[in-house]
């Protein structure tokens, strides 16, 4: 343990045990330093640590002080999905949502998206590197000649997944244009036509539909809010049905946001072992996770090669920054083809200046500012809905991201509702498009990325007043 590590361990015990209460302002960094003998720079780290971790706050021109922490809401119920492979719906409620921002214009409010905050100003560095890059025409006429992307840029990437504990080489690394590739192309070359792919439940429906057009059977598996798939459900589907691959999102899930404990990813890697499958590991918003270090990827347990690690830097910088990445462990000679055949070489100048903004450490400046901000919102939106939406709904607690799961009254139809909120330049995402057979109808995602404003809690009411609405004409029609 580092030693600003032991300073930061040492502070949440005295919040923990009282010594600091709820609001109380802590010692100041020059205080800090002298009391514990360390250096400025470790006291800030320290202090750094402990606001990642949302245990204190600073006020500008004021100091640390220890931050009220929110009690966890009452989670969903853990899935029970349809037990048997069946084939994937929902292409057109899918296209509804990616499209509805045209249709309805700016004054739209999408909050069925899995948009990042992209307005930031951590992101100017590398806006400028971008923009310095594409004034140089001889970068405009580069050719990239590894298939498998800009070296550079490999050599980041595997430094940065170092914090998860996934010891990889820039060999190991492809580079893609999204995430989206990256699983499709995994999930191509780990699987043929009528093959069955197990998925946690709910699930992503970008990869949904990407087994839907490879003419895949799914079986969705029974997953806990908080602890993510269930290990002993997927025990008995894989005795009984003959899966291929298992693809799952174990870090900041989406939709739910859980982070599944680090010993139950390594179950599921043993599992993968004895029964020969592969495993699609989707870690597109583990860098986001709210806890410092962050958790393993199932990955940095794979010792023969099964675990495809994919992942892209659409949710952590910007949607319009279409670079993505996958480590194929065994599979990689299969996957660089399938890379070849599908799209050829990634575009060079986004890799040039992604490289070059880690290398600066600029990515890392700005992941730990979106953790915080991220954190901060989930904690005001869940506030929100407490005060706007019926007592009993269940909502996600998210460990990361800036996506949460609502389960409403079981009464309430979340397509039905997405096309009234609509009317109102409200969008949300309804549960049905994150199942093959349309379950979850009852539920809805909703995005926090943005900074909170007037114009998101203006929304929420509206969410909120519409759903009352539903539940007084469904007693009055009773």
């Amino acid at each position: 343990m580092k030693l600003y590590e032991k300073v930061a361990e040492e502070l949440s015990q005295q919040i923990s045990q009282g010594y600091y209460q709820v609001g109380t302002k802590l010692p100041s960094i020059r205080c800090l330093s002298k009391n514990h003998s360390i250096s400025i720079s470790t006291a800030q780290e320290a202090y750094r640590l402990l606001e990642d971790q949302g245990i204190v706050e600073v006020k500008p021109k004021s100091g640390y002080y220890v931050r009220q922490q929110n009690s966890p809401p009452k989670l969903p119920e853990i899935s029970r999905p349809i037990q048997r492979p069946i084939d994937v719906s929902q292409w057109h409620q899918v296209l509804d949502l990616l499209t509805s921002h045209n249709r309805h214009g700016e004054d739209l409010i999408t909050l069925g998206r899995a948009l990042p905050d992209y307005h930031t100003a951590t992101l100017q560095p590398l806006l400028r590197t971008m923009a310095s890059l594409t004034r140089d025409v001889d970068n405009l006429g580069r050719s990239q000649e590894e298939l498998n992307g800009l070296e550079a840029l490999r050599v980041q990437i595997a430094r940065q997944m170092m914090h998860s504990s996934c010891q990889l080489h820039p060999d190991d690394i492809i580079i893609t244009n999204s995430c989206q590739e990256a699983l499709s192309i995994s999930i191509r070359v780990t699987t043929k036509p009528g093959d069955v792919v197990a998925v946690d439940s709910p699930s992503f429906y970008g990869t949904m539909q990407t087994l839907r057009s490879l003419q895949l059977k799914v079986l969705e598996i029974p997953t806990h809010p908080e602890t993510g798939i269930s290990i002993e459900a997927l025990e008995l589907a894989l005795e009984q049905w003959p899966i291929t691959a298992v693809q799952v999102t174990p870090s900041c899930n989406n939709p739910l946001g859980y982070t599944m404990p680090d010993n139950r990813k390594k179950q599921l890697y043993q599992l993968a072992q004895r029964f020969d499958i592969a495993i699609i590991e989707d870690d597109i918003f583990g860098d986001l996770s709210y806890n410092t270090p962050r958790s393993n990827t199932i990955k940095s347990f794979d010792q023969d090669g099964r675990v495809i690690l994919c992942s892209s830097f659409s949710k952590t910088i910007a949607p319009g920054f279409r670079l993505g990445w996958a480590a194929p462990g065994r599979y990689c000679d299969l996957v660089t083809h399938m890379k070849y055949v599908s799209s050829g070489c990634t575009a060079t100048v986004p890799q040039l200046a992604l490289a070059d903004f880690m290398a600066q450490g600029g990515y890392e400046r700005h992941l730990r500012k979106m953790r915080q901000q991220y954190k901060q919102s989930r904690d005001i939106m869940l506030g929100w809905l407490k005060r706007y939406l019926p007592e009993n709904i269940r909502t996600s607690y998210p460990q990361g991201g800036f996506l949460l799961w609502i389960e409403l009254p079981e009464m309430i139809d979340s397509v039905e509702l997405n096309t009234r909120l609509a009317l109102q330049n409200v969008q949300i995402a309804p549960g049905i498009l994150f199942s093959a057979t349309g379950k979850y109808r009852n539920c809805i995602r909703i995005n926090y990325s943005g900074e909170p404003s007037a114009r998101q809690e203006t929304a929420i009411k509206k969410i909120g007043d519409e759903i009352f609405k539903m539940l007084d004409e469904l007693e009055t029609n009773k």
